[in-house]
């Protein structure tokens, strides 16, 4: 009976192994409790799977992303950006003690126009006058 199963799922879906792939994923759905789309009629896992398949009652691109979610570890989430939150507390206070300390390091905002024309000036050094003596 499963081989003319396989032969009937040969028409949704084109490649075996894809189809080997598919009906496995969705036996192992069978065995963890997912339920049925059709009559059982005594058959195992596998078997029922490849009969959802052959009869259209679970669509092959369903079960495909299923399968590619069940093996993702990382799913790449898009987040918004991150926003500054302010301190907690007194704000003033922190931002005065702060202002205050010796520690603190400021660096200059440059856009990245202002660096490509300061790039553009800078001219490579020329011969001086120690340079002509050695040669």
């Amino acid at each position: 009976m499963a081989r003319v199963t396989v032969e009937d799922c040969i028409d949704k879906v084109d490649n075996r192994f894809e189809l080997v792939l598919l009906a496995s994923h969705r036996a192992r759905l069978i065995s963890s409790g997912s339920p049925l789309t059709i009559d059982r009629d005594r058959d195992k896992n596998p078997v029922v799977a490849l009969r959802e398949i052959a009869d259209e009652t679970i669509a092959p691109d369903d079960l495909k992303e299923q399968l590619i979610h069940s093996m993702q570890k990382y799913v790449e989430v898009d987040e918004p950006e991150a926003e500054t939150v302010p301190l907690l507390g007194n704000t003033a206070a922190a931002a005065t003690a702060r202002n205050d300390s010796d520690t603190d390091v400021t660096f200059d905002r440059m856009s990245e126009d202002d660096l490509l024309r300061g790039l553009e000036g800078l001219v490579p050094p020329s011969s001086s006058a120690d340079d002509d003596e050695r040669e």
